[in-house]
Parts: structure tokens; sequence; C-alpha cells
């Protein structure tokens, strides 16, 4: 037993002292850490669809990420916390298509599907 729980501390502080090097290797945002790439999804017949974004770590709020998800069913937008990004959208149902666009410096890139493959966006 004295065995035991003296492993499971050991491997708890390992995967403390882990944590924190990760998270000081991320870019701490700020206090407005959504003010990077605006994304936009539409689905104008009211499809269904979940979008995935990927993009360089950071740290919002003490919280290390790279990664943002949502669902939804027609029009959704938001902004990403940084300059750069690989986001997805797939269709989940519904009717009609689904389109995502991401904007880098005014300039929009943008993407649309109605079946079973993705759209994709790259910023970088």
């Amino acid at each position: 037993m004295k065995a035991s729980l003296i492993s499971v501390l050991a491997l708890s502080a390992a995967a403390v002292v882990a944590g924190a090097a990760s998270a000081q290797s991320a870019r701490e945002v700020g206090q407005d850490p959504y003010s990077g790439l605006h994304w936009s999804v539409v689905a104008p017949q009211g499809a269904s669809w979940a979008l995935e974004c990927g993009f360089r770590p950071v740290t919002i709020r003490g919280v290390h990420m790279n990664r943002i998800t949502h669902t939804g069913a027609g029009r959704m937008a938001g902004r990403l916390p940084g300059d750069n990004a690989r986001c997805k959208v797939t269709k989940t149902g519904g009717d009609g298509a689904v389109g995502l666009a991401v904007v880098k410096n005014g300039v929009a890139t943008a993407s649309g599907a109605n079946g079973e493959a993705p759209a994709v966006v790259n910023v970088f």
C-alpha cells in the first residue's frame, strides 16, 4: 500500500512538471485572447456542421491550447487567438451546403462542402 501511494505521488509530480514545461512553451495571449483571425461558417439552408481549427499553441488565462471546436447549424462566426490557422468544417446533417471563411489582413480564404468531405482552409 505504501509503495503504491509513493508511486502515485511520483507519477502525479511528474505530470505536474511535464504540464508546467509544456505550458511555458506556449505564447500567452494576454487580456484579449480572441483578437486574431476572423472565421465564419455559413449554411444558408440550415445544415448542421462541425468546425475544428488548429493553430500555433497559446496560453489563455493559464490554459494551454492549440485547437478549438464548435458545432452548430446555420451561421456562426468568431475569432481565433492568433494569426495562423488550419480550419475544417464538416457537414453533419440537414439540407444544403456549408461554407467556411477565414480572414487574414482583410483577405478572405474560403471553401465549401456539400457531402462527406470537409471544407478546409489554411491561413499561415
